[in-house]
């Protein structure tokens, strides 16, 4: 794998794990949310510096629509990410604070309650449509190019399984709700511990990736047997 390649691999690795992280605020805390947001931010902005080639093709070539689609998640990020880091700077109590940097709270706190769950939604939807791809380079890595059908079953049943509690967990949260602004207080659970928290996340994450990866398979395969006809 080239150099490039695997700092751009690493940086969104981290950029996931950060993720998780802000969304349990309830176990970090608020500064320790602060350096983590201003952390995420920086990555984000590294990772948009070493991908700058897609920006100038956005103009060329077709576009089909799973280039569609990953056009309009990229762009969605990019938007969450700037309402992010406004609103976060605005509302700072510890990384910014040195700066007197001044804003309507009322208007940045509801900017960054929205944000924040778009941008969760769209970034493990980004990773989803970028799935087979990581699972190419994970088996560069590791050098297994041997598929053995059990193993893959069995991991494709797990993978559905917590995709399905991943669903659950996103209707009982009810977190359609804090994306649309219906509900304007995140009601945290700080009794719960930090293993469950995190476990809710990257599930609620793994219906997403889940989602998008086999909804871009299905309109790969459509657009595949259409041309095919």
């Amino acid at each position: 794998m080239q150099t490039k390649m695997k700092i751009k691999t690493g940086i969104d690795l981290l950029m996931t794990v950060l993720l998780l992280l802000l969304m349990a605020y309830q176990i970090t805390g608020q500064e320790l949310h602060e350096w983590f947001g201003a952390g995420e931010l920086l990555l984000f902005l590294l990772h948009n510096i070493l991908n700058m080639k897609w920006y100038g093709n956005l103009f060329k070539g077709k576009y089909r629509p799973s280039r569609i689609i990953q056009t309009i998640v990229n762009f969605g990020i990019l938007i969450t990410m700037l309402c992010l880091g406004f609103s976060g700077i605005v509302m700072s109590r510890h990384v910014f604070a040195a700066l007197s940097i001044h804003g309507p709270m009322a208007t940045a706190r509801m900017m960054h309650l929205a944000a924040s769950y778009w941008g969760f939604v769209l970034m493990s939807v980004h990773l989803g449509l970028h799935w087979r791809m990581i699972l190419g380079m994970c088996r560069k890595l590791t050098g297994s190019r041997e598929k053995l059908r059990a193993v893959t079953w069995i991991l494709r049943v797990m993978a559905a399984l917590l995709a399905m509690y991943g669903l659950y967990l996103f209707c009982r949260k009810d977190i359609l709700s804090y994306m649309f602004l219906k509900q304007q207080f995140v009601f945290f659970d700080f009794e719960q511990s930090a293993g469950a928290a995190f476990v809710e996340y990257i599930a609620m994450m793994g219906f997403w990736v889940y989602a998008a990866c086999y909804i871009s398979k299905g309109i790969a395969s459509i657009l595949t047997l259409k041309n095919s006809v």
